[in-house]
């Protein structure tokens, strides 16, 4: 059994508080009502990549201990869009999340239980005591040891009550796409859709409705094989590989498969899919198994490479062949990062991004991203992003008299603001878009996802901003474009609308200039925390699980950056270290801000008998809103795992 020092104190868990419920049938459900069972609270927000991912690590956990342990997601929205009802209805069945869901719009149950981060875990046992409360994803085998003392220790007790949960699955509707993702026009005219929400690919006939056969069982999973044998798991982008390379390679179309975080390719002539990169399994932030021991072949100017089929990938969103690498870039937006695949020499390599969530421009090694999501390479051979958190285009190009690749933002503010405004590009705001296109003049067309819109970027004059405008509104989360240009010059947009389930084609006037539109700017509304001036002990708790131990083989077992918006907010304290504690000293000047505090901690089997011992990264990364009050609290605790 775990010591109980590791244990938090015994304190009841609060009521659970929102707009309503989901999965249950129409039911509300109390804490009472779930009196017997383990309940794991999961704090979540359906933008949040890393909340995905833990909703995979659930699954098998769900299944396993599925009578007597009761999974409820309080969902605690980020974005204006994410607290509609109806979107959150969608999202709750595009993941397929089979448990009970408690609406929290308001952040009623999450202040109540003092979370401060997505994703945030608590764990409440049979009786309604929390137990734990972490965050971030990779919690899986820590949750599957708790879970197992706690029901060895209420069934004794005989305070464990067996039986089925609360949740009831909502009717299900029959449509040839659910909730697609992007799509591609084929050689023959055809078009092929990633069909995440049947996990599979449709073929389209040229009418964009007509389906002329699926690829992919519909059953999630990571199988290669013939189209009736080989499983994807919601895949998303879509990539046509150039002619030259076809008949050399033996497939036509690369795959962003992402919850299987593999590459897949597609021969159309017969429907044959392979694998061409990862291994099915989430590479994580600096774990030391991402890559097979005993390759060690870097190219210059790449900070890190591996073969692909034994290279672990995160969450690839999207796929485009770019020229200037002869390669495919990848958005992996699961650790927010670029990456390249060479498929003649079957290498993938990471290209651009520190791995750090957030909107930082400057060379690709230095760059931040978050969650990029969209790709698409434009006629000069500037590579344009959809940067879905930071609710930003940006682009990757030569930078400047150099032929070193540098990041620029067209438009975006960073992680917290977001909105739908037109006009100046450096003024503009979108909201979560995952997906882009060049257009034939050279500006951009961008899926403004949580807006429901079209928007187009025209660059600027002489190095101006440029203008952001309106193309198309009321659309169902657009989250992929096509650009079909016709013999007569008309442009079409085939836009795919994922909460519909279908393609709409837009026609695009003759002038492209669209609306300005202005519908005001957002901050993402969180809890404040209270600091007080000068120094402010930063502490990230974590805690090993039952037996396990930190992992210092390859290094330091821990992590902790930190830094600020405005970065004046901090006078010391700032950087990155190994412990997860620190001093800060907050500037009495600046009234309010964001503390950004990014934690790893890394642990693995403690017996010294095991050859081959399992090993677990923890991570997260934090935004805290801050207020500078006199006489504040000297310390802010971050629970990495308690």
């Amino acid at each position: 059994m775990t010591d109980t020092s590791t244990r938090l104190p015994r304190v009841r868990a609060s009521e659970l508080v929102g707009r309503g419920w989901l999965n249950t049938g129409g039911r509300d459900v109390t804490l009472a009502d779930l009196r017997g069972k383990i309940v794991l609270l999961d704090f979540w927000t359906f933008c949040c990549v890393n909340c995905l991912h833990v909703l995979d690590e659930l699954r098998e956990l769900e299944e396993e201990y599925r009578d007597v342990l009761v999974v409820v997601g309080v969902h605690s929205p980020k974005f204006v869009h994410e607290a509609d009802p109806v979107a959150l209805a969608a999202a709750v069945d595009r993941y397929e999340v089979h448990h009970p869901v408690l609406d929290d719009p308001d952040l009623t149950t999450w202040s109540a239980y003092s979370a401060r981060a997505w994703p945030t875990l608590v764990v409440v046992d049979p009786e309604g005591y929390i137990v734990a409360h972490m965050a971030g994803e990779g919690h899986k085998n820590n949750l599957a040891v708790l879970v197992r003392e706690l029901v060895a220790e209420h069934e004794a007790k005989g305070t464990l009550h067996r039986g089925d949960g609360p949740y009831v699955p909502p009717p299900a509707a029959e449509t040839t796409l659910r909730f697609p993702a992007k799509a591609i026009r084929l050689p023959d005219g055809h078009l092929l859709v990633a069909d995440a929400g049947h996990h599979s690919l449709a073929e389209l006939a040229e009418d964009g409705e007509t389906l002329v056969r699926r690829i992919g069982t519909g059953e999630r999973g990571l199988r290669d094989g013939a189209p009736d044998e080989a499983r994807f798991s919601e895949p998303n982008g879509l990539a046509l590989v150039p002619d030259h390379l076809r008949e050399t390679l033996g497939y036509d179309v690369v795959v962003a498969d992402t919850v299987n975080h593999a590459l897949r390719g597609v021969r159309l002539s017969d429907g044959a899919v392979r694998t061409l990169a990862g291994n099915g399994q989430q590479s994580m932030v600096g774990a030391a198994d991402n890559v097979v021991d005993g390759y060690d072949a870097v190219p210059e100017g790449v900070l890190h490479t591996g073969p692909a089929q034994a290279t672990k990938l995160s969450s690839p969103w999207d796929v485009v062949w770019f020229a200037p690498l002869a390669s495919f870039v990848v958005a992996m937006a699961g650790n927010h990062t670029l990456w390249t695949f060479d498929p003649e020499a079957g290498v993938v390599a990471h290209l651009a991004g520190t791995m750090n969530e957030g909107l930082l421009d400057g060379p690709v090694e230095d760059a931040w991203f978050a969650q990029t999501s969209g790709l698409a390479v434009g006629g000069d051979g500037r590579l344009w992003l959809a940067d879905s958190e930071v609710s930003a285009l940006r682009w990757v190009d030569s930078a400047p008299g150099t032929a070193d690749l540098a990041v620029g933002t067209a438009v975006g503010a960073g992680l917290f603001d977001f909105g739908h405004r037109d006009g100046a590009a450096d003024q503009a705001l979108l909201q979560h878009p995952l997906g882009v296109a060049v257009l034939p003049d050279g500006s951009v067309a961008i899926a403004d996802t949580y807006n429901g819109a079209v928007r187009r970027y025209a660059p600027g004059a002489d190095g101006g901003p440029g203008e952001v405008t309106t193309v198309a509104r009321d659309l169902a989360e657009p989250s992929g474009l096509l650009v079909e240009v016709h013999d007569d010059g008309a442009v079409d947009l085939l836009v795919v609308e994922s909460a519909a389930h279908r393609l709409t084609r837009l026609r695009l006037p003759a002038r492209l200039a669209g609306e300005l539109l202005d519908r005001g700017a957002h901050r993402t509304q969180r809890p404040v925390s209270e600091v007080g001036s000068g120094e402010v002990r930063l502490d990230v708790v974590f805690t090993p699980a039952t037996g396990q131990k930190y992992d210092d083989r390859y290094g330091p077992s821990t992590r902790l950056q930190v830094s600020s918006t405005p970065p004046e907010l901090l006078l010391d304290g700032a950087g990155d270290d190994v412990p997860l504690e620190r001093v800060l000293r907050i500037n009495p000047d600046v009234a309010e801000g964001v503390l950004h505090v990014t934690a790893q901690a890394a642990s693995c089997d403690a017996d010294p008998a095991v050859e081959f011992p399992a090993c677990h990264l923890n991570q997260q990364d934090w935004g805290v809103p801050v207020r500078v009050v006199d006489g504040g609290p000297a310390v802010l605790a971050l629970p990495l795992h308690g």
